[in-house]
């Protein structure tokens, strides 16, 4: 299996994770909406359904992100290597190694550290549509890419 291929498959785990977690707080939320039962202090049991009303507004809107982040992922290939920055991208540079895909934060692969992003991150975006030996500036840090893949 090649580093991009792990790189996926590690993108994946964490929205398959991020999907169960959203889906047991609806879940546990829907219980307790339906076990909550009037009782003599009214305002009470108001104020605590509205809570989880909130609560069931913000695990839906995760749901789309989740969503999005499947789409973003069926859209991947590991397999093709681009010398232009773009989605499925692993991108070395002078400070860092970051993954396009999505989101997913650090992924510790055979002692190396790799960053999944989205395209449409702060850097992402800065680094989309570059190539090996360009630059950019981020942070007040000067990042050049050494090599894409």
């Amino acid at each position: 299996m090649n580093i991009k291929e792990e790189l996926y498959n590690a993108c994946c785990a964490y929205v398959i994770k991020k999907e169960k977690t959203v889906k047991d707080i609806i879940s546990s939320n829907q219980k307790a909406l339906q076990s909550e039962t009037k009782s003599s202090a009214g305002d009470k049991h108001e104020t605590g359904r509205a809570m989880l009303q909130l609560e069931m507004e913000k695990a839906s809107q995760q749901i789309a992100v989740v969503a999005a982040m499947k789409e973003t992922l069926a859209k991947v290939n590991f397999n093709t290597t681009n010398k232009i920055v773009s989605l499925g991208s692993l991108v070395t540079t002078n400070l860092a190694n970051y993954y396009f895909a999505v989101g997913a934060g650090q992924i510790l692969i055979n002692d190396n550290m790799y960053f999944a992003i989205s395209v449409a991150s702060p850097i992402g975006s800065l680094l989309l549509g570059k190539q090996q030996g360009d630059s950019v500036l981020f942070n007040g840090k000067n990042i050049i890419i050494k090599h894409v893949e």
